[in-house]
């Protein structure tokens, strides 16, 4: 089932828009769209076409260019990641006499002239074997091969065949940043990635099949580390992901979109939504790359705002989706023993100096209702046995705040942060996040007025960061129901337990600081490819 916003579809138009219709609706939606047939009109479309002496063609035209191709011992697959390929200098007629012998080997192996069914490009697998008497190290790919580079003033290698393409009318108005030939014999593979710039993928001849991802989907593809070479590509393979190391790849294809391109066919594929390309045999693109109008308009002297506009937007919702990740119950089937007064009392010595007459008190513990009775009763009972296993082993430090952010490893030994079920391993945060916020306001001044030795130790000493982000989330909710007299006479109640009221507020909020960077780290590690600590 996919979980793609309608909004996110892929778009697909039999007729090209107008370059008004592509700037003012098309580029700024930021979503992909297909148009059909955009480029039939091409010379190269008929002139480059292998079935009709199109490497013949290109030979004469071009053949003794010099060219870089991609060589890779992982081909069929072509790895973003530059360790795993290197650039072949060669000249463009010995590319094409590979085609040659490969379409000539192929037709030699081919034991049906019976027409394929019209479906979609098959996948490409590394361990396929195709026919051809080339040795594997010559699966070269020609990729990003510069017909037009306004970076370059020098003439580009395959300049002349710029004759052979027109821009189309709805990129009239764009300041292109190059145009580039792509180029393979045999069936292949792109691995993951994003480009930081528009992209119009053309189909000359053969076809395509594209992936597609929008950025959003960024933490489910494992992007390379952004200091990295190929920090533009995802660490997964989709096809056969590894959820040991990446387990958040499960999701990848939910949020996918597959489009197949054939030849006469353009793609728009906006910057930086994940693409994965396969290509059919002996398939010839073009494409035209340039940036986009936010792009061009960001002024540099505002980048370290908008870095951090964007982090701490991308952290926020991190943190909503941290707490909302799992359906957390109120500690429904547990069992919880209601404390004794041996047990409640050994709570540094006492239950606490009850406030008012004990008739009045014993009246408020009365007017609440059975299930905030429970909450109550269910905080004291985890108060008490973890001050007092903390008393047992003082060297656990169990419940030290430094020591209260416990996430996962990654690989290298670093933090991770897979916070799946982080209410669900928290029953201090638990209780919290499932207590209406009023039931709430009513449990902690009953702690307040009969236990406010267990409240104070609740705070100070049980409180975890994620406790403390869903207490302040609850504080502001009851402050909604609340007028400002009842909201400063609870909290006067509240912090009155503390012997420093102002440390005891200080030390929910840094909890609460420790849950954000909780965020900060799962964002620069979906988002980034990076895994960091936070020096004690």
């Amino acid at each position: 089932m996919s979980l793609v916003a309608e909004s996110l579809r892929v778009l697909h138009l039999q007729e090209p828009p107008s370059a008004h219709g592509f700037s003012s609706a098309i580029e700024p939606s930021n979503v992909p769209a297909v148009f059909h047939g955009a480029i039939d009109d091409w010379d190269a479309v008929s002139r480059w076409d292998p079935s009709r002496g199109g490497l013949d063609y290109l030979e004469e035209r071009v053949g003794s260019a010099d060219v870089d191709a991609m060589q890779s011992n992982s081909a069929p697959v072509f790895y973003g990641d530059i360790r795993s390929h290197e650039r072949v200098r060669l000249s463009f007629s010995t590319f094409l006499s590979f085609c040659k012998s490969y379409v000539q080997n192929a037709a030699i192996s081919s034991c049906s002239s019976v027409p394929q069914e019209d479906t979609a490009v098959e996948p490409v697998k590394p361990e396929e074997s195709f026919s051809s008497s080339l040795d594997s190290l010559n699966q070269l790919y020609l990729a990003q091969v510069p017909i037009l580079n306004t970076d370059n003033e020098e003439k580009t290698q395959l300049e002349t065949l710029r004759n052979d393409i027109q821009t189309p009318q709805f990129l009239a108005e764009k300041s292109l940043m190059s145009i580039n030939l792509w180029m393979n014999k045999a069936r292949s593979r792109s691995s993951t990635h994003y480009d930081p710039y528009h992209n119009l993928l053309c189909i000359v001849a053969g076809s395509k099949k594209v992936v597609l991802w929008p950025p959003s989907a960024c933490p489910l593809l494992y992007p390379m580390p952004i200091h990295g070479e190929s920090s533009n590509h995802s660490a997964v393979d989709i096809e056969n992901p590894d959820l040991s190391v990446h387990l958040r790849a499960k999701h990848s294809k939910d949020y996918s979109q597959t489009t197949i391109l054939r030849a006469g066919d353009a793609l728009f594929i906006p910057e930086g939504w994940f693409h994965q390309v396969d290509s059919d045999d002996l398939t010839i693109a073009v494409n035209f790359w340039w940036k986009s109008y936010m792009m061009s308009n960001m002024l540099e002297h505002m980048d370290a705002y908008y870095l951090r506009r964007i982090l701490n937007r991308l952290v926020g919702n991190e943190m909503h989706s941290m707490l909302h990740k799992t359906s957390v119950s109120s500690l429904t089937g547990k069992e919880y023993c209601e404390p004794t007064v041996e047990a409640t009392t050994g709570l540094n010595g006492a239950l606490g100096n009850v406030r008012g007459s004990k008739e009045a008190a014993g009246l408020m513990l009365q007017q609440l209702e059975p299930s905030s009775i429970k909450v109550l009763y269910e905080l004291i009972s985890l108060v008490h046995d973890t001050v007092r296993v903390a008393g047992q082993n003082e060297s656990s430090e169990c419940t030290s705040l430094k020591d209260s952010v416990l996430l996962p490893k990654c690989e290298d030994g670093q933090t991770s942060t897979d916070n799946s079920s982080i209410l669900e391993t928290d029953l201090i945060a638990s209780i919290f996040w499932a207590v209406e916020p009023l039931a709430l306001k009513r449990v902690l001044v009953a702690l307040a007025h009969h236990f406010p030795r267990t409240l104070e130790a609740l705070i100070l000493h049980v409180l975890s960061p994620v406790a403390a982000e869903v207490l302040t989330r609850k504080f502001d909710e009851m402050d909604k129901h609340t007028t400002k007299e009842q909201q400063d006479e609870f909290y006067q109640l509240f912090y009155s337990v503390f012997d420093d009221p102002c440390a005891a507020m200080g030390e929910i909020l840094s909890k609460k600081e420790l849950f954000s960077f909780q965020a900060v780290q799962s964002v620069l590690e979906q988002y980034l490819g990076l895994c960091v600590h936070k020096s004690k």
